[in-house]
Parts: C-alpha cells; structure tokens; sequence
C-alpha cells in the first residue's frame, strides 16, 4: 500500500529524466511529431505482447535494466525513508478497513527488508488524440524479505503481535503524464495507480503461537490487508503528485454512474454450524471502503434465504471495476465465518438493461480452484452511467427520466409528481397493479409415489401480503397441464416476490416437489413473459408460466 506508493514516487524522478531527455532531443514542435508516432507504433503493445516480440534477453534493456540497476542503488535509501512514511500513512488506512471483530491494528516494526523489486516489462498506452498527455504501463516483481510486525487487540482485550511473512507480489503499475508542458521536465504531474494486481501472498504468524488457533483472527486480517491494497491504490484510485504548480483534478477520480444491486435469494449454502443450520448474510461492494459497503439482514437457520434487498452503488470506472459479494455465517458475539464469496465485471453489463444472473460461491476470489460446493446466489443488477437518463429506463428510482419505465405508470402526472418529491428512497416507491399468473404446465417432474407417479398441483403466493391461490390436482402425472390464470393484486410491485411450490396430493397428507421463486422486475419492464423455469429441490423439474403485468398507478409512500 504505502510502500508501493512511495517506491513510485522514488522511481518517478528517473523515468520522467527518460521522458523529459527524450523530449529535449528536438525542438519542441517536432518532438511533439515524434512522439505522436512513438505513441501509435506503440499504442496497443501490452506487457504480456511485447514480451511476444521480445525474448526475455534482450527485452528492452535500455529501460528495464537502467531501472532495475538504478533501484538497485537507491534501495537502502527508499527504505529506511519509507518505513516512516507507510507507517504514518498506512495505519490510518488500516484502521479505515478494521474488522469488527478488532478494536485496533498498529505496526511495531516495519523494515522494507534488503530486496528491491524487479521490473519485468513496460508498454505505452493508447490515448486518444489531443489528450496531451503519455499513459505507461510497467510491470513490477517483488519477492521481499521486510520485517513487518503487527500489533492488533480484540474486542475481548486480547493483543497479539502478527508477523507478514514470505510477500510475493507481481503487478502492473500505471503511470500517466499530463499535461505535456515546454518547460522542465515535460509534464505538469504524474498520476499512479496499481492498473493490475497479477499475484499477492504473504503469510500471517503470531509471534510465538499459531494463527489457526485463533478462529476468525486469520481470515478477518487477511481479508483487511487486501481490502486496503484493492482500495488504496488499484486503479481507478489513482495518486496524483504535481511536479509544476497547476490544478489537476481533471485526473481526479470521478463518479461516472451507478449501479443498481437487487439481493434476491441464495441457494444450497455450505452449513458452517454443527448444530441447526448457518445464518446467512450478504457484504456487498464496489469498492471495499466502510461507507460504500452494504450489509444485508441475516436470515437465521436458512441455507436457502431470500433477501429481496436492494442496494445501490457508485460506478467510478466501468471498465475495470467489478461488484464483489461475499456471504457469511453470522455467529453472534464471534467473528461471522466466511461461506463463500463471488465477483461480477460491470464491463459485462449491458448499461439500461436489468441483469438477473446466478453466481456460484467460491472460498476465495484470488484462488481458482475450489472444488467445493459452496452455494450460489441470484443478484438483479442494473448499470446505470450519468447523463443518459433520457436514453433508458431506471425501474428502480423514478427520479430517472426513465421512458421504458413509463409502461408502469398510469399517467405522466403520476411521473412528474414522482420527480418534483425529489427523494430517491428506493423503499418508499410504491407501484401498484395486477399480476396475472398463468400455470402452464410442468416437466419431468420426480416420482412421489409407489407406483412411480405423482399427483402435483401448484400454490401460488405474494410473499408480502401472504395471498395464496392452488391449481387443481392433475392425478398420476409427471409432466401436468393445468392451463389455469390466477389474479394478484400487487400493492408493491418492486418489493414484492411470486413464490409457486409444487407438491405431490397424497390422500395421507402432501409433499413438497420444490419450489419457484422470483421478483417481479422483469414482468415490470416487458409488461408480458412466458418462460420456463427450474422447480428448485427438484433435479430435473420445470415449471412453465405466462405473467402479465397490468399497471394501475405508481405513488410514493410517505
């Protein structure tokens, strides 16, 4: 975090001599020309292409060698300024990514070891033209020996000195120029961010014990550590530092949009409790800081919760961001234990368009290989950029200019009454109508009887006013059709959730086939669907129904 900062900032001043002795070889206007044709013979080389075209023995050396050797020399010095600087700069960031299940982290030794990194690659970025400003890439190695200590205290009143141990760290660094200037050194400010995070390990020892034996401490540190690198400095945050007076906030980091985040359910959580069953809650974030993560509430002993949460975020770069979420078992007064956790790239949202998607948990997102079943969850998602909002509709915040939306209003009066409140309370946002449940048929249904056949009928209910309507039985069938239309008066469309079980009538009582579950968002926006969907608790089981939303007016709530 703060190291990787300040070895930046103690390698800038010899690439901007690089860039500033390359600009001082000719006047300025043909150098301008020059490196404009630098630029584009360049511009869309990557480090992983270079190295493509260069062997390993003679990948640029007039660059990579000259600073390697130059850090080299200068390590000694960066490190015993630095240790002063990451820890005044650094603890505070800590603190700021603290787990509950803490009541402080500070360093009490913290040496940069005798190793310096290694730089492995360089590429110059694409700009486009008229930018004035030149974007590298340079990718860094570090396999470390500091001597980093750190001390925590529990909420009990524990302290515990933990060492970091064995850092491997590869990643590529991003570092954009600008503006380009005619005086000394050629540009105005530099601009660095972490870009990619290719590998992090490091280990995690308490000084005369073992860490395991403290269930929770671990995982809760660790998880700290590389919220704060994710955060701190990888891009889109980005660390400016001006070299010529000026006002640079054009680099700044920006808000470009937001994304709409609605929890539905999960299903087939791993148990993490030895007695009854886990009680799940979800952590989700765009970015892992403390005011920008949402927790959603905790359903207790459920490994199939539904949430029906929705969540709202800030988008600062599409491209590269991502929403991360993570599912835990909550275990009162001790620390929550990590069921699973699960990642989307916002580059894969279509912007105007609601996402449903099921994602499947993994014990951790930096390692791939997770043979275990841990569960999935369903997440409605919505991007949603800045200065379009007359191009697509928003169905969750009406303040949106939102012309698809409209469908669900009764008329324009009712939208602008909507925009003149002002609020953006998603959960006071009230849309009313009538949803017409169609049960078309079923398939593959399991066998419930002897004599390899079931007699399975359907319970439809509005899972917040609790309303239930049934089909009627179709004897001895594993693939029914009923053909049956049912009418709900919806109060709260875009809170509500259709829930449909499917049961087997036996003349000694009924069992459970399984069961559909789902939120109104898409019947909403398409105003007509008919899909088929998988009877959940059953392996082969589907269920085919037709909805169809009729609007009578949208109000808010006060």
């Amino acid at each position: 975090m703060g190291f990787f900062g300040s070895l930046i900032i103690g390698i800038l001043i010899g690439v901007g001599l690089i860039v500033a002795f390359a600009r001082y070889q000719s006047n300025r206007a043909r150098h301008r020309s020059d490196l404009a044709k630098t630029i584009a013979a360049f511009a869309r080389m990557t480090v992983e292409d270079s190295r493509k075209i260069l062997s390993p023995k003679y990948y640029p050396p007039w660059v990579l060698n000259w600073l390697n050797t130059q850090l080299e020399k200068i390590w000694p010095y960066v490190n015993e300024a630095a240790s002063e600087l990451i820890r005044s700069n650094v603890e505070p960031i800590l603190e700021q990514y603290r787990p509950v299940v803490l009541s402080a982290i500070k360093f009490s030794k913290l040496t940069l070891g005798t190793v310096a990194p290694k730089f492995t690659g360089i590429s110059i970025v694409e700009e486009e033209s008229g930018t004035g400003r030149v974007t590298m890439e340079i990718e860094m190695q570090w396999d470390g020996n500091p001597n980093i200590v750190l001390d925590i205290k529990t909420r009990v009143g524990v302290s515990l000195p933990i060492q970091v141990k064995n850092i491997g760290f590869t990643g590529v660094f991003r570092l954009i120029f600008k503006p380009l200037v005619g005086e000394f050194p050629g540009f105005g400010a530099v601009c660095y961010s972490l870009r990619e995070k290719k590998d992090l390990d490091f280990t995690l020892k308490v000084i005369g014990g073992d860490i395991s034996s403290l269930p929770g401490i671990s995982d809760a540190l660790e998880e700290t550590i590389r919220d704060a690198i994710e955060d701190s400095i990888t891009w889109p945050v980005r660390k400016i530092i001006p070299i010529i007076p000026g006002d640079y906030s054009d680099l700044e980091l920006k808000p470009v949009g937001t994304l709409e985040v609605k929890l539905v359910q999960a299903k087939d959580l791993m148990n993490k409790d030895l007695i009854g069953k886990s009680d799940p809650y979800a952590v989700l974030f765009v970015r892992p800081l403390r005011d920008r993560t949402q927790t959603s509430k905790t359903i207790n002993n459920q490994l199939n919760p539904v949430w029906n949460e929705h969540f709202e975020f800030i988008v600062e770069d599409v491209s590269t961001q991502h929403l991360t979420i993570r599912v835990f078992d909550d275990e009162g007064l001790q620390a929550s234990q990590l069921i699973g956790c699960a990642q989307v790239q916002l580059k894969d949202l279509e912007p105007g368009k609601v996402k449903d998607v099921w994602l499947k948990l993994v014990k951790d997102l930096e390692v791939h290989r997770d043979n275990k079943y841990r569960g999935e969850v369903q997440l409605e998602l919505l991007y949603c950029p800045y200065g379009v909002e007359n191009i697509f509709k928003n169905p969750f915040d009406p303040d949106y200019s939102l012309t698809t939306f409209e469908k669900v209003l009764k008329n324009e009066e009712d939208a602008n009454e909507l925009r003149r409140s002002g609020s953006k309370r998603k959960s006071n946002v009230i849309v009313r109508g009538v949803l017409s449940v169609t049960v078309i048929s079923a398939e593959d249904l399991p066998s419930m009887d002897l004599i390899g056949k079931s007699d399975p009928y359907v319970v439809l209910r509005l899972k917040k006013t609790g309303k239930k309507l049934k089909t009627r039985v179709v004897n001895e069938s594993l693939n029914p059709v009923w053909n049956q239309t049912f009418d709900f008066v919806v109060e709260d469309a875009l809170h509500d959730m259709l829930v449909l079980e499917v049961w087997d009538h036996d003349i000694f009582g009924k069992n459970k086939i399984g069961r559909v579950i789902m939120t109104l968002t898409k019947v909403l926006l398409e105003r007509e669907v008919q899909e088929t969907f998988p009877i959940d608790g059953s392996e082969t089981g589907k269920l085919n129904l037709h909805l169809k939303w009729t609007p009578q007016h949208m109000y808010r709530n006060s």
